[in-house]
């Protein structure tokens, strides 16, 4: 099934009964992948639906002004676009607010669902660094480790900082270098070396593991989180 539709609630036919069987059907998809522990995209996902429909329901406006809208006038010259709304109807405002109404508590339980699932990961995960790092750590690698693997993943990451007029946060890109078998004489400090030896670009290369103390779904589940655990362990040390 395709991802649920930002604009969703007022794309397409406005009817409680149709907007109900894509949700439900959206939801559907949600819990049998939160059943397999995928976290992701979906959880994201709810998260900004759940919000945009609490905007909606406490802003009437911000509700007309999710309406397609068709295009009246355009002045090339200045870069203007003038719009009209396609539906101003006290009708179909209510049979939105029914919808809204209905799928916000549907939204709420799937997030629970998806926080505690979440949670209960990042209780397994653990993050440690490999050897000395240094102090600059904002680019270096991560290892990967999962229970009952026999494949340890390697990658590189590299943190950056978004900011917009409101906040400033960091994000954490990777790239996959290689897996690794892991034995019994392989050290994680040999795998650090290899890698310093290996890829010159980081002389003095800061390195964590994380380690989980479960199995899950690699990229839906495990990479997402290690990545915010990474983030804020790495914080947590330039403090």
């Amino acid at each position: 099934m395709a991802p649920l539709k930002q604009n969703w609630l007022t794309d397409g036919l406005i009817d409680f009964e149709y907007k109900k069987y894509l949700l439900l059907a959206y939801l559907k998809e949600v819990k049998e992948n939160f059943d397999l522990q995928k976290l992701y995209p979906f959880l994201s996902d709810l998260v900004f639906h759940y919000q945009n429909l609490q905007l909606l329901k406490n802003n009437k406006k911000i509700l007309y002004e999710n309406f397609p809208k068709s295009l009246t006038k355009a002045d090339f010259e200045k870069l203007k676009l003038s719009y009209k709304l396609v539906i101003e109807d006290d009708k179909m405002m209510k049979e939105l607010e029914e919808i809204v109404g209905y799928s916000l508590p549907l939204f709420q339980n799937a997030l629970n669902e998806g926080k505690d699932i979440y949670e209960y990961v990042e209780s397994k995960v653990e993050i440690t660094p490999i050897g000395v790092t240094p102090i600059y750590a904002d680019e270096g690698y991560m290892l990967v480790d999962q229970k009952d693997e026999s494949l340890l993943m390697i990658y590189r990451y590299q943190i950056t900082v978004f900011e917009n007029s409101k906040d400033r946060y960091k994000g954490v890109n990777t790239v996959f270098i290689k897996q690794e078998r892991k034995g019994i004489g392989r050290t994680f400090e040999q795998l650090k070396m290899d890698l310093i030896k290996n890829y010159k670009q980081l002389p003095n290369p800061a390195t964590y593991l994380v380690m989980a103390h479960a199995f899950f779904p690699l990229n839906e589940t495990l990479m997402p989180i290690a990545k915010r655990l990474l983030v804020r362990y790495i914080n947590s040390t330039q403090q």
